[in-house]
């Protein structure tokens, strides 16, 4: 498996705030909410502009400083998108931290992670989805380690931060009374950190891809259920925590990679969440028609605006588009059944040598969820098996498989 592509010193990277980003969601997230600003409004990085209208105590923030130029809801209320036009002089909006900075009181550490905006940090897991705000994680995850290619370096996020790494850790724990795993390869110098709580476990992992996506550490260590959910977040994340806790910031920026092989380089930059994926790579990309990823090249998603919990861009060569087979040859490729996978060391691999692939892959092609369940698959989401749908080529995507089995176990459960 391949390691993780080394990247630029912090000394190369530049800050680049576009002057376009946006809040928005997908439609299967199904967010309904109730828009707190207008178009042509002036709004504070960190503001609160959104607010869910299923719970209430749920705030996401302006991801820059600048003014609302459009906001758009679909029908029942859903978020569509925000955009935002950047003005660095609309400043920056600082938050009460004082209650929640006070012995890292639980209950007020979540109350202002829901009004900052800084809830949607976290990803639950069964499901991957945000927490719900009462939720009670039975571990959390912070993985301080990225295996994806030319994925950005998290020691690079952490260099000279370790007190705010380390507070933020603190404030995670006051949210779970179970453990708290900092899962690093030993590149961020955390081996000897002093955490000061039995429950916050460093935990060395190996350094190569597969090893480092949340959902095979978490079927590993600590196997999510339903009615046990486990979270993760990364480490670039728990520092803004410890950060914004001292300061009341929400912060500006997080470490992207962007790279790809229609760029003529790679770059790593400093940029807001939702940033315009365009001006990104304007100034970079080759000439001839290409696709941008939010995500890296494995398992991102094409778009306009940098995802959630995305940190890297790629930029690939081409349209996508295939030309349309005859409708006869493409009813036959499009049976019932899924094409067969055959059991290869490459596809231990894929799996990190944790969890059983072949049965895996043979339980989401058979939609048998009950023995998924068993091996595993509730501890995973989309990114823990684009690496096998990688090296297989499986048909239909083991990512659309095991999506679609996790939401209908979800729908099983609200039933």
């Amino acid at each position: 498996m391949p390691k993780a592509l080394a990247m630029p010193a912090s000394a190369d990277i530049r800050v680049h705030i576009t002057d376009q980003c946006a809040l928005f969601a997908r439609p299967s997230d199904d967010f309904r909410a109730d828009i707190l600003v207008a178009a042509g409004d002036k709004v504070a990085q960190g503001a609160p502009v959104l607010r869910s209208r299923r719970h209430p105590d749920l705030t996401l923030v302006a991801p820059v400083a600048g003014e609302v130029a459009a906001a758009d809801l679909g029908p029942g209320k859903r978020l569509s998108h925000i955009l935002f036009f950047h003005d660095a002089k609309a400043g920056r909006h600082e938050h009460d931290v004082s209650a929640a900075r006070a012995e890292n009181d639980p209950v007020a550490v979540r109350a202002l992670l829901l009004s900052a905006g800084m809830w949607p940090l976290f990803r639950s897991r069964p499901f991957g989805r945000v927490p719900l705000p009462a939720e009670q994680p039975a571990a959390i995850f912070v993985m301080a380690l990225d295996t994806r290619p030319d994925a950005p370096l998290p020691q690079l996020a952490l260099a000279g931060r370790l007190d705010a790494f380390l507070r933020g850790c603190q404030a995670l724990a006051s949210l779970t009374n179970g453990p708290v795993y900092v899962c690093h390869d030993g590149a961020a110098d955390l081996d000897d950190l002093d955490v000061g709580n039995d429950r916050i476990r460093l935990t060395r992992i190996g350094p190569f891809h597969p090893h480092g996506l949340a959902g095979l550490q978490i079927a590993a260590r600590f196997p999510a259920a339903p009615g046990r959910p486990v979270w993760d977040v990364h480490a670039e994340d728990v520092v803004g925590l410890g950060s914004f806790l001292e300061t009341g910031l929400v912060p500006e920026t997080r470490l992207v990679s962007v790279s790809g092989g229609a760029l003529r380089e790679h770059r790593m930059v400093r940029c807001q969440p939702g940033a315009d994926l365009r001006a990104l790579t304007f100034d970079i990309v080759k000439p001839g028609p290409h696709r941008l990823l939010s995500g890296s090249s494995l398992d991102g998603v094409e778009g306009r605006w940098l995802g959630p919990w995305r940190r890297q861009v790629a930029a690939i060569a081409g349209t996508g588009t295939e030309r349309s087979p005859h409708w006869f040859s493409a009813a036959l490729r499009r049976s019932s059944r899924p094409l067969p996978i055959i059991p290869t060391a490459a596809l231990d691999h894929a799996f990190g040598g944790i969890l059983p692939a072949a049965l895996l892959v043979r339980a989401l092609a058979a939609n048998d969820s009950e023995t998924a369940m068993r091996l595993g698959a509730l501890s995973l989401v989309e990114e823990d098996v684009a690496l096998a749908d990688y090296i297989t080529a499986a048909a239909p995507h083991l990512t659309a498989m095991l999506r679609a089995m996790l939401d209908r176990i979800a729908a099983e459960e609200i039933a």
